[in-house]
């Protein structure tokens, strides 16, 4: 079991950043890596993904404006939030992809982004 911890949320004013984190307690190289959302009375989205290999896939809503990476030495994923805009409030929760091998995948609890004046 690989449990994965969130961190960097907070209140951002509309047009600020954030950066946020996935630590894993474990190896997730082998995982492509995700990025959800789920604002108040909406389901959760996929915003960003990063493959194993390093590709990244993004939501139309904040393709130029997020960037996902990941740090395999330290079991760590990355969202960077730029220009950041009301409609971007949520929870924002990663994933380790283990569809691959007909597994469920690995949660975290989220972090909150609000991004209010």
């Amino acid at each position: 079991q690989v449990q994965l911890v969130e961190s960097g949320g907070g209140l951002v004013q509309p047009g600020g950043s954030l950066k946020l984190s996935c630590a894993a307690s474990a190896t997730i190289s082998i995982y492509a890596m995700g990025w959800n959302r789920q604002a108040p009375g909406k389901q959760r989205e996929l915003v960003a993904a990063i493959t194993s290999s390093g590709k990244t896939n993004y939501a139309d809503s904040v393709k130029g404006r997020f960037t996902i990476s990941r740090d395999n030495a330290k079991n760590t994923v990355y969202l960077q939030m730029n220009s950041l805009k009301p409609e971007d409030t949520a929870v924002y929760y990663c994933n380790a992809d283990r569809s691959y091998w007909g597994l469920a995948d690995y949660w975290g609890q989220g972090t909150q982004v609000t991004v209010s004046s």
